[in-house]
């Protein structure tokens, strides 16, 4: 089985969020829901010394992240009722609506809070990779929206072999230890998976209850 997945350069990324608004409308998604976030993560000190210099290690980027389309989906593992599958030809991890029951176990045990659940329709959903698109041949609807080209698509090992300083997470994300995301970063000057610092627009990406408060 060929696994695919997902580049990301955070060097190219402006936080336009581009990606995003075009995969909410791909997907036809309200304000509150997005399959796709772009997170705003700074950190870093300024330091004014006596004799009136100052010196700052203050940085900021951005982390456009959606499904990982892990080897080891945590969520497919935790769904009591099998609605989440792995595709054996391309191995990106969709819910099948038809089959999802509403249970919640995906959305808590993501490492990503990827999955959603919509109240609506009482079932949980997420970004299937644009499994439609890529059937018939083409990208990604982020990937082909993005206007500095911060991110592609393709077979995982082949992204991974054309850019081998690449890494599989950067802060905010968590490491990957435990679910092997299909990802590949290549990453900022400041941006390392131990930074210290702190997301800036949560209400941006926090989705329903932080749209309501």
């Amino acid at each position: 089985m060929a696994q695919y997945g997902f580049l990301f350069d955070s060097t190219r990324c402006t936080g336009c969020r581009t990606c995003m608004l075009a995969c909410k409308d791909y997907k036809d998604l309200d304000q509150s829901h997005a399959f796709r976030k772009v997170y705003d993560f700074e950190g870093g000190s300024v330091t004014a010394a006596e004799d009136g210099s100052v010196t700052s290690d203050v940085f900021m980027y951005h982390v456009s992240a959606a499904c990982n389309h892990c080897a080891n989906p945590a969520c497919l593992e935790a769904c009591p009722v099998g609605a989440v599958v792995k595709d054996e030809g391309n191995g990106l991890v969709y819910i099948n609506q038809d089959v999802c029951g509403g249970a919640r176990a995906c959305v808590d045990a993501c490492p990503y809070g990827v999955p959603i659940y919509f109240e609506d329709v009482k079932k949980a959903n997420k970004c299937d990779g644009c499994r439609d698109r890529v059937a018939a041949g083409l990208r990604p609807i982020c990937v082909e929206s993005c206007p500095l080209r911060a991110l592609d698509f393709g077979e995982i090992e082949e992204l991974r072999a054309a850019h081998p300083d690449a890494v599989d997470a950067i802060a905010p994300l968590p490491a990957g230890d435990a679910t092997g995301p299909s990802l590949c970063i290549i990453a900022a000057a400041t941006a390392t998976a131990d930074a210290k610092g702190v997301v800036t627009n949560e209400k941006t990406i926090a989705g329903d209850e932080a749209w309501a408060s």
